[in-house]
């Protein structure tokens, strides 16, 4: 993934809705710039579920962005970013979904993921369930509940528990350290974990490296590296941790 660090100044006419031909194509070129590329159909869901999202978010708090140009950056293309580290039919962990992001566009980009959505509010649970009877997605479940929880109690999901899942990504959900801990129980072998953060601070950082050298000498042998990048269009910071299992003794 080689994404775009030159920061480009958003220009969109100042009418434009959601599925209107010109949000349509900000989706296509925000995606093509970092190496993804969409079809029509995909655009068309990737509308509907962002039509639902502000919809809900009338009368539930699902979202802070609501302009029509940053929801489609800053919700859409940003979840895209993931997909060039994800293998194809890949089972995939999303922590902490809220309004179904990353999960519920990656899963409209790539159909061959399993994908399963986490997050402890009812009300945001219950719009992922609503956007996936409505979109007609198949191979992709919305369960409330808290990370912490499905490790320890994996008899309540039925392909979920313990290493049941070769991906697992978060969005801005809790400091690395704690998501990689939280994680690690719920990988499977050879797995990858990635936090999509807007930055990383040098104490967080540190907190993650001694966390990685604890489990390194406890027999299980990791790998990260952090990749920079700048929304298309907008330009706003963002990064994506990344943390594979190369080898382990615990499986």
């Amino acid at each position: 993934m080689q994404p775009s660090r030159r920061k480009k100044k958003m220009s969109v006419p100042a009418e434009m809705q959601i599925g209107d031909p010109a949000w349509n194509q900000l989706i296509v070129n925000g995606a093509e710039t970092i190496g993804v590329q969409v079809s029509a159909f995909q655009v068309a869901q990737f509308g509907a579920h962002i039509r639902e999202l502000l919809l809900w978010n009338q009368k539930t708090n699902l979202t802070a962005i609501t302009l029509p140009p940053e929801v489609a950056i800053k919700h859409v293309v940003d979840s895209l970013a993931l997909a060039l580290w994800i293998p194809p039919e890949a089972s995939v962990l999303d922590v902490g979904s809220g309004g179904g992001f990353p999960g519920i566009p990656l899963k409209i980009l790539m159909p061959s993921l399993s994908v399963t959505l986490i997050d402890s509010s009812r009300k945001k649970n219950s719009f992922q369930r609503h956007v996936i009877r409505t979109l007609g997605l198949v191979n992709i479940a919305a369960w409330q509940t808290r990370v912490e929880s499905l490790s320890v109690n994996p008899d309540c999901f039925r392909e979920g528990g313990l290493n049941a899942f070769s991906v697992i990504v978060c969005r801005a959900f809790t400091d690395l350290a704690h998501f990689v801990e939280m994680a690690m129980p719920l990988l499977a072998p050879a797995g990858t974990i990635i936090a999509m953060k807007g930055k990383i601070n040098s104490e967080e950082l540190a907190d993650v490296s001694s966390l990685i050298s604890r489990l390194s000498r406890a027999g299980t042998v990791l790998q990260s590296r952090t990749i920079y990048y700048n929304l298309p269009f907008l330009g706003a910071k963002r990064c994506l941790y990344i943390l594979t299992v190369k080898s382990s003794l615990l499986y």
